[in-house]
């Protein structure tokens, strides 16, 4: 991956949905070398191209990250939280917490019942320490790459 690579994926970072008349000036190429050099990348399976929602347009009015500690392997754990349609997403991490798990309800009452009926439930988990966001919050994903 060369700098040229690097500058199409801020750009498309920052708008998915570039037209290439405009993304191949922007890194300084012409419209069809961009083409050409994102579909390199897509067919490296280097970059995915994908929609990401902003689950408080979508209903949800309560979100938090949820820090969780786990007795034993926290890949159960991740996975049972997975089934529910509450949690965004889940990683394993190495640090004060085993895992964390960020999740959306209708409202605050409704966040409070999930990590008090379905996540301190679940077994191997040991506490959880939840992060809530207030006000508008929208995803906004920027890797650095390079």
């Amino acid at each position: 991956m060369d700098d040229i690579d690097r500058a199409i994926l801020r750009e498309l970072q920052t708008d998915g949905r570039i037209a290439y008349a405009d993304l191949g000036p922007r890194v300084g190429l012409s419209a069809s070398a961009a083409r050409q050099r994102l579909q390199r990348l897509l067919d490296a399976r280097a970059v995915q191209v994908v929609g990401v929602t902003d689950p408080m347009a979508m209903g949800g009015q309560a979100m938090a990250l949820l820090g969780i500690t786990v007795d034993g392997d926290p890949r159960p754990v991740a996975d049972a939280l997975a089934t529910h349609p509450e949690v965004v997403y889940s990683v394993l991490t190495s640090g004060g917490f085993d895992l964390f798990a960020e999740v959306v309800s209708p409202t605050p009452k409704d966040l409070l019942d999930f990590v008090n009926d379905t996540v301190r439930p679940v077994e191997g988990v040991r506490g959880v320490q939840s992060f809530p966001y207030f006000g508008i919050h929208t995803h906004r994903f920027l890797w650095d790459v390079g």
